[in-house]
């Protein structure tokens, strides 16, 4: 720093090089930038033409109905059908009902409450420009009076008085509008609603045969060695509803209720999401708890991989302290403890899959899950 460097001086006086000035320039700094002005107001067709602003108030209302609309279709869609419920539509082949119901209900919600506030606000409410120089923060007690006056007029330019139905319909647009999040977060993700009703239910059924993934192939109990490791997937898994019903996994009664899970349209990824298992063999007197080693055979074990967590797949399995860890959270579970949680954010162990053997020595299942796989949600948390 140049101790001898000048103060800045008054206005049109030069100032040293230390207080902005690029050197070699010798620019002088003005006492104040000169206003602009704001370009002359141009009024809009509704300001002059009462016709025109009749026709803004008209599309105004009709976006927020369509807003409204949009919202009872959302509720209506949550209560009126199920997921397996499916539609068949061009390009997209077959989709749920219900989450087509959701998503346009949700669409057309925001849609309508955005459009037609913006629009509300381009042709009706007040559109000259103003200017309010800088003051202390404290104003005056006459500044406070005249912002309530601003605030009272405001509220007369923005035509609710003359045009009730706007504040009416926006209104109850924007009411109804925190319906979907609210019916999401108390219903949605109760044991028996969405998505949490649906994590009851796996591809498993009694007497598949575990296959190794991506193989495909069974796998016998003499296969599985101390400390190793298999992904493994349901047998059968890409079948049809009709397949499944020839093979005898599924009664006629089942197939025809609507209610089956296995749905025929059920996309393979969703199959296996909800079904993947990791199979591992331990020393019979590794395992601590009694339930695992009456749901194993001889030491060996097989638990859903989908982390309780938020959903990651557990793929990672250390021998030697027999952990199985989640690569997302670093969630940490104890196969010799029935896959407890001993270290990080998931709050319940893994579902174990209840395995015998065939008369060929393979390994099947010997009935599905006992409990909701995959993330927890309310009323399933421990």
């Amino acid at each position: 720093m140049n101790d001898n460097a000048t103060p800045p001086s008054d206005a049109g006086s030069a100032v040293s090089l230390d207080h902005g000035h690029v050197e070699g320039t010798g620019e002088r700094l003005p006492a104040h930038f000169e206003n602009p002005g704001l370009p002359p107001h141009q009024p809009r067709w509704s300001d002059v033409d009462e016709g025109a602003a009749k026709r803004a108030e008209r599309q105004v209302l009709t976006f927020f109905l369509i807003s409204i609309l949009g919202t009872l279709l959302f509720v209506f869609s949550y209560f009126a059908f199920s997921i397996d419920q499916l539609i068949f539509l061009p390009w997209f082949g077959h989709i749920s009902i219900l989450h087509l119901g959701l998503g346009m209900g949700m669409a057309l919600s925001l849609l309508g409450i955005g459009i037609g506030a913006v629009h509300w606000a381009k042709t009706l409410m007040p559109d000259t420009e103003t200017v309010e120089e800088r003051h202390p923060l404290r104003s005056s007690d006459e500044a406070r009076r005249g912002l309530v006056d601003t605030l009272v007029e405001g509220n007369k330019t923005s035509q609710l008085g003359r045009r009730p139905m706007i504040g009416i319909l926006g209104g109850t647009a924007i009411g109804l509008f925190a319906v979907p999040p609210v019916l999401q977060a108390v219903g949605g993700l109760s044991p028996e609603g969405m998505p949490g009703g649906e994590l009851h239910h796996t591809f498993w059924q009694r007497g598949m045969r575990l296959m190794r993934d991506p193989e495909m192939t069974p796998i016998k109990a003499t296969d599985v060695t101390l400390g190793s490791a298999f992904h493994i997937l349901p047998e059968h898994i890409d079948a049809s509803l009709e397949q499944l019903e020839q093979l005898g996994y599924v009664t006629a009664q089942e197939r025809q209720s609507g209610d089956f899970q296995h749905d025929q349209h059920l996309g393979y990824l969703e199959r296996k999401a909800k079904a993947c298992v990791l199979l591992m063999r331990l020393q019979p007197e590794d395992l601590k708890v009694e339930k695992s080693r009456e749901w194993g055979y001889y030491g060996i074990v097989a638990y859903n991989k989908i982390c309780t967590h938020a959903g990651c797949p557990v793929g990672l399995y250390e021998q030697q302290t027999h952990h199985l860890l989640c690569p997302c959270h670093q969630s940490t579970f104890d196969v010799t403890q029935d896959c407890k949680v001993i270290f990080g954010p998931a709050k319940r162990p893994l579902p174990q899959l209840k395995i015998t053997v065939d008369d060929e020595g393979y390994l099947i299942a010997d009935q599905g899950f006992a409990e909701p796989v995959g993330p927890s949600f309310w009323g399933i948390h421990r």
